[in-house]
């Protein structure tokens, strides 16, 4: 048997300014499952990772609250040490850069960069905010687009026509901060000298470190010319002070990376088996690995390893990038409730659910991955609950109601068992390239040879024949020993279900080599359900839950009640709008597919309405004016499609339909002129 390896593993650092969503969780669940499995082979695998815990964005959050951005990450850090626990994530060492062990690691590297001539200075021009006394990120700015001429737009680029140009370029800019305008202002920044690692990059990026759709992105890069990088910003600025330049500080994007090298050290304090330089030495042979997602590859395989290189330390053995997360097959909306936070779905559901589904969808490419909530409840019911459980519950009560418990010796199926032996080293190679959907159709493929086999021989039919009962016992043996070895091949997976199922087994932890030996003459626990079906009404409830609620009151009238005080809510009929205002309502025609009336409400008709990208879910109050609401159905009508979704005591009404008359039966629903199709704009 070969020696156990070393292997170091980071997950990218969530930065300290939010709540871990559904997003998020595929990178910490798809990192978990990997080290989990080298532990599980008997590595040694150390798993770090921290909040990200400095930059602008934290000090301003902070000032906004009323706290000290220590107290603000503090917080925060709480809040995802918790979510990552209960989705089993389980870190070595979950940190943050605002650490002592950070501040040293940046300050060495850098002075190591400086004195080996890899930082240069120079001044640079940019937009200074005059009341708030600092200099504007990009981000930080708004004015009007100098292309399309769209008011309020960021910094860099135009939502509107997609434009990207220098802020300087924008017409009327505004600090997004205090809404001051902003003056140049010149300031001295300083830069890493990117291009001296040039050479080193070109080689380093084609070594089989990437995968290959991010090497090829990397070398678009590389072709193109590398440029000079800016680590530098000035006060007021939360995060470290750069060494002998007072006022200078990292920008976040310096130290962030040197976190992992930080939490790592962090450990190494509290563990006197670690040691610091066997990991991050340059002549270290310990592997090292970082899960990222694709939006900041540009940061991990080129500023990184150069800043490594430049500073005397080892590079990764391997980056794992991986693609973003939809819902529904679309971007995560908060007005569908598909916009989900870790804490909104364990409230409702199990974190194995989601932690499987993930692992049968995640390809060892940098694809986008689907959370498609019909097929996750279908997929998780039928292969964990209808596959893998089941194994265990169709043989479990024979063993214990015909053998007081007991498995009996022998293998009455070899040709089974023999094929699940020789798929291990398939399902292995599967799980170390981090091609966790192959080793999940591989491993629920011998789920199904496993139950065909089972429902074969029938132990419950042999069962009520005379003489039979040896049979039974050896037929329910082989099944619960099948049953053991796909909880051994599923526990990076499923950490829990692999405890219930110990538990059940009555055996020690399973590791991976556990996989060669069957169970004879052994005696097994009561058998408890395992796993539980998922409840669809329990993913509508966690959506429900995902959507704004934008409402403090409900009603069953449906109409739109205004928000706030003022003379608009005092007087809607007397107030006025200006024409801006007026213009920034989005009127669609919309299809009427469904009418129905609503159970327990006087007034209100659900409509299910097709404006052409998509289908939405609007109560209106013209029961009185329609009381058989099928007459509706096929009928074009009009809808302000961009009304704030409004959470009812039925439901989430996601618009509104324009209709008109004095009220009761007189209650008309407009419509636009003939030819007019469902998702056109009324302008």
């Amino acid at each position: 048997m070969s020696e156990p390896r070393q292997i170091l593993v980071t997950s990218a650092l969530p930065y300290a300014n939010g709540s871990i969503h559904l997003g998020h969780m595929v990178e910490y669940v798809q990192t978990d499952m990997w080290v989990r499995f080298q532990k599980h082979r008997g590595n040694q695998c150390i798993y770090v990772c921290a909040d990200d815990a400095h930059g602008s964005a934290i000090m301003l959050r902070a000032e906004k609250e009323g706290i000290t951005p220590e107290q603000l990450i503090a917080n925060v850090q709480l809040e995802h040490s918790g979510d990552f626990a209960d989705f089993l994530v389980e870190f070595d060492n979950f940190h943050s850069t605002h650490a002592e062990e950070n501040r040293e690691l940046s300050s060495q590297i850098y002075l190591r960069l400086r004195d080996a001539g890899h930082i240069a200075t120079r001044s640079i021009t940019q937009y200074f905010d005059p009341e708030k006394q600092m200099f504007l990120a990009d981000r930080f700015i708004k004015g009007t687009c100098p292309k399309c001429g769209t008011e309020d737009q960021y910094g860099d680029n135009c939502e509107k026509c997609g434009a990207t140009y220098a802020p300087t370029d924008l017409k009327n800019p505004k600090s997004a901060i205090s809404g001051a305008t902003p003056v140049l202002k010149d300031s001295q920044h300083f830069f890493f000298k990117l291009p001296d690692f040039q050479a080193m990059l070109q080689t380093w990026t084609r070594s089989g470190t990437l995968q290959d759709a991010v090497a090829n992105k990397i070398a678009e890069w590389l072709d193109a010319g590398l440029q000079q990088w800016d680590i530098s910003r000035d006060a007021p600025y939360f995060g470290f002070e750069i060494p002998d330049e007072p006022g200078k500080y990292f920008y976040v994007w310096l130290d962030a990376p040197i976190g992992y090298m930080a939490s790592f050290k962090n450990l190494c304090a509290r563990r006197p088996d670690l040691d610091f330089d066997a990991f991050w030495g340059k002549d270290s042979t310990a592997e090292l690995y970082h899960f990222i997602g694709k939006d900041i590859v540009n940061f991990h395989a080129l500023f990184w390893p150069a800043m490594l290189e430049g500073s005397g330390y080892r590079k990764p053995t391997g980056i794992n990038v991986h693609g973003y997360l939809t819902v529904n097959g679309q971007k995560m909306s908060k007005s569908r409730g598909t916009f989900i936070k870790a804490r909104t779905y364990l409230d409702h559901l199990s974190p194995e659910y989601l932690r499987y589904y993930y692992a049968a969808k995640l390809g060892k490419g940098v694809d986008d991955l689907d959370l498609n909530l019909e097929d996750f409840v279908q997929k998780v019911n039928s292969d964990l609950v209808g596959k893998v459980v089941n194994i265990a519950s169709r043989c479990a009560g024979f063993i214990h109601k015909g053998n007081a418990g007991v498995l009996v010796a022998g293998n009455a199926a070899p040709e089974l068992t023999d094929a699940f032996l020789a798929a291990t080293p398939s399902i292995a190679e599967a799980y170390e390239a981090r091609d966790f959907a192959r080793a999940m159709r591989e491993i629920m493929g011998l789920a199904d040879r496993a139950n065909a086999w089972i429902a074969d021989k029938a132990p419950w039919s042999l069962a009520k024949q005379e003489g039979k009962q040896d049979e039974v016992q050896a037929v329910c043996a082989v099944g619960i020993n099948l049953f053991r070895q796909l909880i051994i091949f599923l526990k990076p997976v499923l950490p829990l279900l692999a405890a219930d199922a110990e538990a059940f087994l009555n055996v020690a932890p399973l590791t991976w080599n556990d996989h060669a030996t069957l169970l004879a003459n052994h005696q097994l626990n009561a058998f408890k359900p395992l796993m539980t079906r998922i409840d669809p009404v329990k993913v509508q409830a966690m959506s429900d839950a995902s959507k704004e609620d934008l409402t403090a009151s409900q009603t069953d009238t449906g109409s739109a009640a205004p928000q706030g005080n003022g003379e608009l809510a005092k007087d809607p009929l007397s107030a006025e709008i200006d024409f801006d205002a007026f213009a920034a309502v989005d009127l669609r025609v919309a299809l009427i597919l469904k009418a129905e009336a609503v159970e327990g409400a006087d007034k209100l008709l659900r409509l299910t309405l097709d404006i052409g990208d998509e289908q939405r879910n609007v109560f209106s109050g013209i029961k009185s004016a329609y009381p058989n609401p099928a007459e509706l159905e096929g009928r074009l009508t009009m809808m302000i499609a961009n009304l704030k979704p409004r959470k009812m005591r039925f439901g989430i009404s996601e618009g509104m339909v324009m209709a008109a008359g004095p009220g009761g039966e007189e209650i008309y629903l407009l419509s636009p002129d003939t030819g007019a199709k469902p998702g056109q704009r009324i302008k």
